[in-house]
């Protein structure tokens, strides 16, 4: 498989995780019910937030955790989150920037959910 190397991967990779995250009876309501996210406008914003990550360029501007503290979330929603986000990457991609999205999810998902007090210990 391919490692993550281009924008066609990022895209590739986040529109994969949105997929199988609207098909999961745990995150789909998070996102539709309550969220109420508009995707046309959160996926731009995504694809510009892991091509940083993984890319290095500079077009992601914002301020994630505001977004997610009304929200109602709990740890297993971050725990499924990232099971899902694994399993995406997995799915398309192997190589050194696959390896630093799993890493990189893995960090995302703890500072959000200890930012939420959802964790004692980060």
């Amino acid at each position: 498989m391919p490692d993550i190397t281009t924008e066609a991967d990022i895209k590739t990779l986040v529109d994969s995780f949105y997929e199988r995250a609207l098909a999961d009876p745990l995150l789909a309501p998070v996102f539709i019910d309550f969220a109420h996210v508009d995707f046309s406008h959160h996926l731009p914003q995504l694809y510009d937030f892991w091509s940083g990550i993984l890319l290095g360029t500079s077009r992601y501007q914002g301020f994630p955790m505001r977004k997610h503290f009304p929200l109602p979330l709990g740890l297993e929603h971050f725990e499924r989150w990232l099971e899902l986000f694994l399993e995406t990457v997995d799915a398309h991609f192997a190589g050194p920037t696959a390896e630093t999205a799993k890493q990189h999810a893995l960090q995302v998902g703890r500072v959000f959910a200890g930012r939420l007090g959802l964790l004692e210990d980060l």
